[in-house]
């Protein structure tokens, strides 16, 4: 995708950041426990589509990280996942 493609699907997205060649999200829970169960939530999702976050837990902090390895950088499938989570978050009391 081109540095134009990448700033565009981004601007669509609620709270996710460029970082080099990845898109992260870092969503804040209540405690550990709902920050597990949104990941298991979406775990369904990414099976899915067949991609899958990289995942870092810290307590109530889940953050997420789109990249396509096979490219090297972002696909069209980061951004279809990134907007995925985004709709499931909207039932959730998460912050990003």
């Amino acid at each position: 995708m081109s540095a134009d493609e990448i700033a565009s699907r981004l601007a669509s997205l609620h709270g996710w950041t460029l970082e080099e060649k990845r898109i992260s999200k870092r969503f804040e829970f209540k405690d550990f426990r709902e920050a597990v169960n949104f990941l298991t939530e979406i775990t369904p999702v990414a099976d899915e589509q067949n991609h899958h976050p990289d995942v870092q837990i810290h307590w109530n902090e889940l953050t997420l990280t789109l990249w396509t390895h096979a490219s090297g950088g972002l696909t069209e499938r980061d951004f279809r996942l990134a907007g995925t989570i985004d709709k499931m978050t909207e039932d959730h009391d998460a912050e990003a």
